[in-house]
């Protein structure tokens, strides 16, 4: 069934990485929903960290939006199917306005997503220490792509009111602008190049402080009647009628990285999805059919995965009936022998791949890559194409020979490298794999799921079948 979108739309972009999007989305997005409106979020490019926090300011999932990875088709999909009945979605931007995968193109950049959804940009400028070069900086940004919206700019830790009406006084009449003071007392957390998870150790105050400075400081009417309207296509398809298979997703402490549209399409494609907790159950739920390990910290969580011995043992012998299992990044480092933390444990693992994972102090690759599997997998046949992004501080080490079914294209340097490791049934790779441009994808994983369970029905029957009389 075909219809439309016309949420009302805002992308709150950056001139750079830590201008202070994250903050300024989900200052709007609670300060919003406190107004009594339905707010969605949504994140430019492939973090997995900044959804975290703008789901606890909106109060539902942010799903990522990224060009490069997902192509415009299943950007319009997946924003207009989201947004759909919400009265406000509010998109950030990833690093700032231009930047993305090419230098020098748009792709995968938050100006290629604001385009596609003839959205209007909230520029997000630091104006600390700045007065007139504020208006200079403003007027490049403008006047750099003549297909961008970019009617408001807020100015981020502003000085005080008499601030921000220099900067206002520096602006031409045409532009609307915001400002937000600097308050270091709210400030998230930050772990390595982005921010840690919006778990309990950000307290609810932080966001109810920063939707209060909001409230205080912004002209909220003002900023949501930029938003714009333009309607959206949408094809509403069928969710699926019958339970196919069920699939185990981790997801605690350790494991929480996941795109939300790969997993809405497992279920979309007839999984039903449940929850478990490597570091805390002792065993995996009844009548699972396969597994999902995605990323996240195992290395902070080692010693609660590696005590948790009745876990792994439970997994390792899941993978050896020839369950499927679809692994990355900190799911792959699970399956290893062994974590290698940077305090120099060695806190044994799943044990199915004969490596180790070992944390660096440093990042051991950063950026998209292309990948075609090399032959059959749980994903599909030899010859599958899919795309994604790696950010990690570990590397494999070992001798043992490990079987490989991708080759990997870095797309910032084209380097080509043997990656996508197998055993079994199992398919466990570095890549964050997003597969809203390769939609076979979740159907295959689907599919051989469901072909696992047929195989152990039959097995079951075979085994309560009475013995025929000789």
């Amino acid at each position: 069934m075909s219809t439309s979108s016309r949420c009302a739309r805002l992308v709150v972009a950056g001139v750079s990485s830590g201008a202070g999007k994250t903050t300024v989305t989900c200052a709007l997005a609670l300060a919003y929903r406190q107004q009594g409106l339905s707010v969605v979020t949504f994140k430019c490019g492939p973090d997995y960290l900044d959804p975290t926090y703008h789901a606890r300011a909106s109060g539902s999932p942010s799903h990522n939006l990224d060009g490069w990875m997902m192509g415009r088709e299943a950007v319009l999909e997946t924003f207009a199917r989201v947004s759909h009945g919400h009265d406000l979605a509010i998109i950030e931007g990833v690093m700032g306005l231009f930047d993305g995968a090419d230098p020098s193109s748009d792709a995968g950049s938050t100006a290629q997503v604001a385009k596609w959804l003839d959205a209007p940009v909230l520029l997000v400028v630091d104006a600390s220490g700045m007065a007139r070069s504020f208006a200079a900086l403003v007027a490049g940004f403008r006047g750099f792509d003549p297909g961008l919206q970019i009617p408001a700019v807020l100015a981020n830790r502003v000085g005080s009111q008499s601030h921000l009406e220099i900067l206002r006084k520096a602006l031409p009449d045409e532009i609307q602008l915001f400002g937000l003071p600097k308050q270091q007392t709210l400030s998230f957390p930050e772990r390595h190049l982005g921010l840690r998870t919006a778990d309990a150790a950000v307290p609810d105050e932080c966001f109810e402080g920063w939707a209060q400075l909001a409230r205080t400081w912004l002209d909220l009417d003002a900023l949501r009647a930029l938003s714009g309207r333009s309607p959206v296509p949408l094809t509403l398809a069928a969710n699926a009628q019958t339970e196919r298979c069920r699939i185990g997703v981790a997801h605690d402490q350790a494991f929480h990285f996941y795109y939300e549209h790969n997993l809405l399409a497992l279920e979309a494609a007839g999984a039903t999805l449940v929850r478990f907790s490597p570091c805390r159950d002792r065993s995996l739920p009844d009548d699972l059919h396969g597994l999902y390990l995605g990323g996240g910290y195992p290395e902070l969580h080692a010693r609660a995965l590696s005590e948790n011995d009745q876990m792994r043992g439970a997994i390792a012998g899941f993978a050896a009936q020839g369950a499927p299992i679809y692994a990355e990044c900190g799911g792959l480092m699970y399956l290893t022998r062994a974590i290698h933390t940077l305090d120099g444990e060695r806190l044994p693992m799943v044990g199915l791949f004969p490596r180790e994972a070992r944390m660096a102090d440093r990042l051991m690759a950063l950026g998209y890559a292309e990948v075609q599997t090399t032959r059959d997998t749980l994903l599909g046949p030899a010859g599958v194409q899919l795309r994604g992004h790696q950010f990690r501080y570990s590397e494999l080490h070992g001798h043992e020979p490990l079987a490989t079914a991708y080759t990997v294209r870095v797309r910032r340097t084209g380097q080509q490298q043997l990656e996508g490791y197998v055993q079994h049934n199992v398919l466990a790779s570095y890549i964050h794999a997003h597969w809203g441009a390769s939609p076979a994808l979740p159907r295959a994983f689907v599919a051989n799921c469901q072909e696992f369970r047929a195989a152990r029905i039959a097995l079951d029957s075979a085994a309560a079948a009475p013995a025929r009389p000789i």
